[in-house]
């Protein structure tokens, strides 16, 4: 190594790794290989290298823990500790769900993922007629505090972090959870997991909206400013590539369209008069992992280094936390197969290796029959030895960044990094993500991408195995999970009985005082809490709303 690099990384390991260490940042166990060949935490060029190399180095490599944080956000990455093992789960009742949770758990996951139902998603009831024949189908079925209680029945909120995919209504999902944890004895601050809360990846790709962009906005920012005082240990937002990427967006327009809305929201939060430094900190995202592993691999490296590149020169960021970014992954959906179910075993894994060797701080591997139905206990334990055998017996987590020089990642790294640079100047140049969006641009663009690769498939210029090529006789299916109707009846009754015994008085009061607030400029979090602690409905929260938001109308096209 050059005396120039070996002089830098004295300093990053005086600096940055030390201090780390000492507070307990590294397992203590052996790295080794299963030849006995030590692996070291860090590796470096070796070659006899000038200074211009060190400092190119520098500037888009560098050191894990340190700006650019291309190799990783923490000094010692997986040498500290695994990626959080977070199966994504939910559906019918929450008492289902709940022992789901509790049975993943004792297999070795370490944080939940709640899956809500459509109804839940777009803020309506189980009793509502729109949600008929919907109600715990793809997500639980929560409608009220009740079933939040019984959802993390038995699951101490403060030893268990919780992630919640919850867009339009994660204000309101939020509250629930903060009430669950004071009837546990859990004080706010002591919580800790993420609300999806990224409405604008609703508007282009998922379709899971209620109200319009700027009211929607206005929630978001509010969560940042109440979690800011009362929740800070709770990831605010995870802003979203992964349902871009599902809708057929490449990598590079995954990376680019996500950190568009990421910047829509920061200015949106500047301009309510937060700081950068106040919540930016909390800002989590969530990527796919797709089936091209050095694509994959490439594509997170670049992420991290243009996210610090967009907080430290574009926002002024001052504190490191504030560049660094987290994020969850997980396994593509879009890349299951109907057909020999069983490969997609061998997909899942080749996806969770890439969001490994790209330095994810959590993740959720697909189970194999999830293209068919709702996985079973069964795949979905499958799933999780997955990222169990990735931890524990492949050795890819023994040192940082294992990739790191490779020409092929490193200049795929700069490619993406590059092209997705290129698609942010034209989004600024229509005046953000908002207005792109309004335009249909964004939405155009995944279209297009996802044409072309539909073309390839049938062409067979792109190959997927069992579908288009090496396709078998007969497919044998595995056992199915299946919601029974019976689970909305008893979501229904279970809503009468509760309007029948809670005190309406209040709950009105509640609903009336969250309508007049809605129409001032005040946070809305303590109104949206006081709500649901009086037992107020999802539906009913959700329509006081809707009153004096109105709800969003998508154009007929774009």
């Amino acid at each position: 190594m050059s005396s120039e690099l070996d002089r830098f990384k004295n300093e990053w390991e005086q600096d940055t790794l030390q201090p780390f260490l000492e507070q307990g940042g590294e397992r203590q166990e052996r790295f080794e290989t299963l030849s006995h060949i030590p692996v070291d935490r860090l590796y470096l060029p070796s070659e006899k290298v000038g200074l211009e190399f060190v400092d190119d180095y520098l500037q888009d490599v560098g050191f894990p823990g340190q700006y650019p944080y291309t190799r990783g956000v923490y000094p010692t990455m997986y040498r500290g500790r695994l990626w959080t093992v977070r199966q994504y789960a939910g559906y019918a009742s929450a008492e289902e769900t709940n022992a789901r949770y509790k049975f993943l758990l004792e297999q070795g996951q370490t944080g939940l993922s709640v899956a809500f139902d459509l109804p839940t998603q777009i803020g309506y009831d189980a009793d509502d007629p729109i949600a008929a024949g919907e109600v715990g189908k793809v997500g639980v079925s929560i409608s009220s505090l009740v079933d939040m209680e019984r959802l993390f029945d038995g699951i101490p909120l403060d030893k268990v972090s919780t992630s919640m995919t919850i867009n339009a209504p994660a204000a309101l999902l939020l509250a629930m959870v903060i009430a669950v944890a004071k009837q546990q004895g859990v004080p706010a601050e002591r919580l800790r997991g993420t609300i999806q809360n990224d409405i604008l990846k609703e508007y282009i790709a998922r379709g899971t909206y209620i109200f319009p962009p700027q009211p929607s906005m206005r929630l978001i920012t509010d969560v940042f400013a109440y979690c800011k005082d009362h929740l800070p240990r709770w990831n605010t937002i995870s802003i979203s590539g992964y349902h871009i990427r599902e809708a057929g967006a490449t990598a590079v327009q995954e990376v680019a369209f996500t950190f568009a809305n990421a910047i829509a929201y920061v200015e949106v939060a500047l301009q309510a008069g937060l700081h950068v430094d106040d919540f930016a900190p909390r800002l989590a995202f969530f990527f796919a992992a797709q089936n091209d592993l050095l694509e994959e691999v490439a594509k997170f490296r670049a992420a991290r280094r243009l996210w610090a590149s967009l907080m430290r020169d574009r926002f002024r960021a001052q504190n490191p936390k504030s560049m660094m970014l987290r994020f969850h992954t997980q396994t593509a959906g879009v890349a299951l197969t109907a057909q020999q179910p069983m490969n997609n075993v061998v997909r899942v894994t080749l996806q969770a290796l890439a969001a490994v060797l790209g330095g994810t701080q959590s993740l959720h591997t697909n189970s194999m029959d999830e293209a068919l139905a709702l996985p079973t206990e069964e795949a979905v334990q499958v799933a999780l030895r997955t990222q169990q055998i990735i931890a524990y017996e492949s050795g890819v987590a023994e040192t940082i960044d294992p990739l790191a020089g490779s020409y092929y990642v490193e200049s795929l790294t700069d490619e993406i990094e590059t092209q997705a640079r290129s698609y942010l100047a034209r989004i600024d140049d229509m005046g953000g993500a908002l207005l792109a969006i309004e335009a249909g641009y964004v939405q155009r663009e995944i279209q297009e991408s996802a044409y072309h690769y539909q073309r390839a498939l049938e062409a067979q210029e792109r190959v997927v195995v069992g579908v288009n090529r090496f396709q078998a006789a007969e497919d044998r299916r595995p056992d199915l999970l299946r919601v029974d109707e019976s689970v909305q009846t008893a979501q229904i009754e279970r809503l009468r009985q509760l309007r029948a015994r809670r005190d309406n008085h209040a709950v009105q009061g509640a609903l009336s005082d969250l309508e007049d607030a809605a129409r001032g400029d005040g946070n809305l979090m303590p109104f949206i809490l006081r709500a649901v602690e009086a037992y107020a409905t999802t539906g009913e929260i959700c329509s006081a709303l809707r009153r004096v938001f109105g709800e969003y109308q998508a154009p007929a096209a774009v």
